[in-house]
């Protein structure tokens, strides 16, 4: 290392100047320090911002089923029974989902939605009881009042769409033959989200051999608006759709309250 000595000064104020000159070198190296530490905190942050917008966000995406754009149960043997939502819906069920194996439901009132229970002809009778049940709710005698209504179910060879006169309009059939009748059916249903976030409305009969796990909501008739209800159930079950929830609802008026915890056998 080479210094120069300024021969007109001293020792002591060469010693000087160059002690100063080394003071205010390592103050600059100090300050390019902090500098480097600065930018490369800045650095950071931007590679942590930019690593972020590359993250892809994942949301759980349910898979539905083919018959979720119907009303539908799955009864208490796991038998899947589906209803229309409308005449077109009642039509639809009749010429493309009720097969030879079936049994079709429907209240015995004016304004109901038609119900295909799959591969019901050889269903036992709690089974079929539940579907009675499920359909005497989505027909007209929930938004008329009436506490209860007998059901009927044919086979699939009793049910047509015409007769010697010609064709019948949009969800309307021709019953033949002897019926099998539900007496006095209920209306009432049972609101919940099970496990896999699914919402589930099933008549009481098939909750209480269900019994599922998870926070409940009984549907009654009543005076709250469609609307309204849907809030009621949706804060007692904690599902958020409140659409989906309306939906799902019979035509008519209802009471909301929460379901009572399981005891001796019933709820």
């Amino acid at each position: 290392m080479e210094i120069e000595i300024d021969y007109t000064k001293s020792a002591y104020e060469n010693a000087g100047f160059y002690y100063d000159r080394a003071k205010k070198l390592g103050q600059k190296q100090k300050g390019a320090e902090k500098s480097i530490k600065n930018l490369r905190a800045q650095l950071d942050e931007a590679r942590e911002k930019s690593e972020r917008k590359k993250e892809v966000k994942v949301s759980v995406i349910l898979k539905k089923e083919w018959y979720e754009k119907f009303h539908w149960i799955r009864t208490s043997n796991g038998m899947i029974a589906i209803g229309g939502r409308d005449a077109a819906q009642n039509e639809m069920l009749n010429s493309k989902y009720f097969a030879e194996a079936d049994l079709f439901f429907h209240a015995d009132i004016f304004g109901a939605s038609v119900f295909i229970l799959k591969d019901g002809a050889s269903a036992p009778k709690p089974v079929r009881d539940e579907v009675a049940n499920f359909a005497a709710c989505y027909s007209s005698a929930w938004k008329q009042g009436l506490r209860n209504i007998d059901v009927y179910s044919m086979r699939r060879e009793q049910v047509t769409k015409s007769s010697q006169k010609g064709s019948l309009g949009t969800g309307s059939f021709l019953l033949k033959g002897e019926r099998e009748w539900y007496r006095n059916c209920p209306l009432e249903l049972m609101f919940y989200a099970d496990k896999s976030g699914i919402l589930n409305m099933v008549p009481r009969i098939t909750f209480e051999r269900t019994r599922p796990d998870c926070a409940y909501a009984v549907a009654l008739q009543g005076r709250d608006k469609k609307s309204d209800a849907a809030k009621k159930i949706s804060k007692l079950i904690s599902y958020k759709d409140l659409d989906h929830i309306v939906r799902d609802l019979p035509a008519g008026d209802f009471s909301i309250s929460q379901g009572k915890a399981f005891v001796e056998g019933t709820v």
